[in-house]
Formats: C-alpha cells, structure tokens, sequence
C-alpha cells in the first residue's frame, strides 16, 4: 500500500511541481557554472548503491572541501543553493528517485557507503527498508548543520552522536511501518518546515528593525 502512495503522489508531484522545476534549475544554471543537478551515489534497500538527485546548491567542485555540511550557509554555496535548502527545495527532484522505485517518501536518509561501512550489525537493519526523502530523523535534526558548525571536529560528532541516534530514530518507523506513520511523518515535516521559515523571517525582521533603530 505505502509503494502505491509512492507512485501515485510522486507522479502528482512531478506534474504539479514541474513548472517549479524547470525554474529553479534555470535560475542555478544562470547563477553558476554547471549543471542544475547534483548526482551522488547513496546506499539504498538491501545495501544495494543507487544515484541520488538532487539540485546543485554549491559550486562546482564543492564536495571534493569535504562531504558534509557544517554551516546553514556553506561558503561553497551558491546563493539560489542557500534559498533551496533553506525551503528543501533542492530535495524535489527525489520524487523520480521515489517513482523509479529507489526512493520512498518516508524512510530512512540514505547515507554515503563511508559511512554505512561504519554501521554495527543491529544498525544495518536501517537498509532492509527503501530509504525516504523524509523521517523522524530528518524532523529532530532539521538544524543539523548548525550543530555541526559549532562543533570542533564535525565529522567526529556525525560519526559518533549524530548518526547512532539517526539510525535509533529511524527504527521508530521502521518498526512500525504502516500507513498511519507514514502520513503522519509527511504532515509533521511539511509543519515542521513552515514553522522552521516563519520563525527565521521572524527573527530576520527583528534584526533589521534593531538595525534601524541602533543607526537613529
């Protein structure tokens, strides 16, 4: 039943969104040199590679600095790639992953396969499902990039503290893999995301009103 809602919201996905598409992958092109996609090789179901597509938010060459993000503002970033994450924007493109049949609208973040060849036994049992575009992980660590950055050695804290409790996370649903969790997990992260914005602009208009207010 879940590979059916897969199919069928992908596809409307896909059309709905397609002239959403076609604009920010003409505004990334124009803004910097290169394609409008990023394809990275993630591990899938079964431990089995598939490419990932996403929207290219960095320059170029970007991900030969390193693989993980540590800022929610790289300065390997372009600024339509800040715009995109911010929305997670650069995450629509999955949608063919998820049609295709790599991907699932909810499961497990697929991982890069240096990190899955640090998985323990009980931790490998993250692969027996499709990984997703979002869960409960995903949610809890929607500021993980602002985590990393005030960390001395951010790989050190991925590696040790951040992924273990991804992974105890993600078994939440991998346990109790049904329909209920699956749309309660899509409409708490679409929440999640406006929340996250409103209180940014919030925030943003409160500075620049301070800003005013100091240059009187």
């Amino acid at each position: 039943m879940i590979r059916l809602f897969d199919i069928l919201f992908s596809i409307l996905g896909i059309i709905i969104l397609l002239p959403v598409l076609i604009i920010i992958y003409i505004l990334i092109i124009a803004e910097s040199k290169g394609g409008g996609f990023y394809i990275q090789k993630r591990v899938g179901k079964d431990g089995i590679d598939f490419n990932l597509l996403k929207f290219r938010s960095m320059h170029v060459g970007s991900d030969r600095q390193g693989l993980i993000t540590v800022r929610a503002i790289d300065a390997r970033m372009t600024r339509m790639g800040v715009f995109i994450r911010r929305f997670k924007l650069d995450e629509l493109p999955q949608l063919f992953n998820v049609l295709i049949g790599d991907m699932s609208l909810v499961g497990p973040r697929p991982e890069l396969r240096a990190f899955v060849a640090l998985y323990n036994s009980e931790q490998l049992e993250v692969l027996s499902v499709r990984p997703g575009i979002t869960d409960y992980a995903s949610i809890e660590y929607v500021d993980e990039n602002s985590i990393l950055g005030s960390a001395i050695d951010p790989a050190k804290v991925y590696v040790e503290q951040i992924m273990p409790d991804k992974i105890r996370l993600n078994m939440r649903y991998i346990q109790n893999q049904n329909v209920k969790e699956y749309f309660h997990i899509i409409f708490v992260t679409i929440w999640h995301i406006v929340k996250k914005n409103k209180l940014t602009k919030e925030t943003i208009k409160s500075e620049n009103s301070g800003h005013k207010n100091h240059l009187k």
